[in-house]
């Protein structure tokens, strides 16, 4: 069936009102798609975006896009996504936001695969431009389609990942950086206030403008190519969890949420934090926007 015949994207339920889910529920419903939030609690939920149905049981009518955002347990989303598909048959794509489980685990056990695809948002899942988007082998080119359609009426650019690998793109990318940072401290080299202000003012801004592979171009491959000789030989290459953060995960020192992490929050509105930190983004994303567009 090609795309211009198959069913558009018009009606979204998401499972799980957490942090991303509440995000990804607000991407969809403030851009015209009739929205579902699925939850077991309901009562936790304090606001919707308007014309959102919180529901504690799948609706009766068929959803043409459900996206899973529960926690990141296998059994938990294996189990979710069978009962969902028993449901409704074929007629859904399912999705899962997975962002370190693996997606042809998730989708292989399904009787419908080929209406499987990964849909992975970062943190805020509103704000950010881009979604990962994930084929499983058995993904058809329509589902692929229909969900790069819909993210573009949300406002969000799909990046393909052409294969299910653990981590997919981003966070991949993402935990390779910070492996080595949490490496650096834990060897007294620098603190994690210095590996920040670093990013903040240096890394971050100039890859804003360059990206990470166009700027070794920019600069030369000469001079990358020797550096890579002389520094990845010296690198934390261990494939161990880094142990300062094991370590405050053991003690209950989870960052903002509890008061202490790497840094002390307990004198912190939270909330108030947090809130300017998006705004933050958001303009940072506007101008960059504006000169994309020129």
């Amino acid at each position: 069936m090609s795309l211009n015949k198959a069913k558009k994207i018009k009606s979204v339920m998401v499972v799980g009102y957490g942090s991303m889910g509440e995000g990804i529920v607000k991407s969809f419903a403030t851009s015209g798609f009739k929205t579902y939030v699925l939850t077991r609690n309901p009562s936790r939920i304090e606001t919707t975006p308007e014309a959102v149905t919180v529901c504690v049981e799948p609706p009766d009518e068929t959803p043409d896009l459900i996206i899973e955002s529960i926690p990141e347990q296998l059994q938990l989303k294996v189990e979710l996504l069978e009962r969902i598909e028993n449901k409704y048959g074929k007629e859904p794509i399912l999705a899962s936001n997975t962002s370190s489980l693996p997606l042809d685990k998730l989708g292989g056990s399904l009787q419908y695969p080929e209406r499987f695809i990964g849909i992975h948002y970062m943190h805020p899942a509103d704000t950010l431009p881009m979604v990962e988007v994930i084929r499983i082998p058995q993904t058809n080119e329509d589902t692929l389609d229909l969900v790069r359609l819909a993210l573009k009426q949300t406002g969000k650019d799909a990046l393909i990942l052409k294969k299910p690998i653990i981590g997919f793109l981003i966070n991949r990318l993402q935990h390779a950086l910070l492996h080595e940072a949490y490496f650096l401290i834990e060897e007294g080299v620098v603190t994690a206030s210095d590996i920040d202000n670093f990013a903040k003012q240096m890394f971050g801004p100039r890859m804003c403008v360059t990206g990470l592979i166009e700027q070794k171009d920019i600069s030369g491959l000469d001079t990358h190519a020797l550096s890579q000789k002389g520094i990845i030989p010296h690198l934390n290459l261990s494939k161990k969890p880094a142990t300062i953060v094991q370590e405050l995960h053991q003690m209950g020192h989870l960052g903002i949420k509890t008061g202490q992490g790497f840094y002390n929050w307990e004198l912190c509105d939270s909330e108030s934090f947090k809130s300017k930190t998006e705004i933050k983004l958001q303009k940072l994303l506007d101008f960059l926007q504006k000169e994309v567009n020129g």
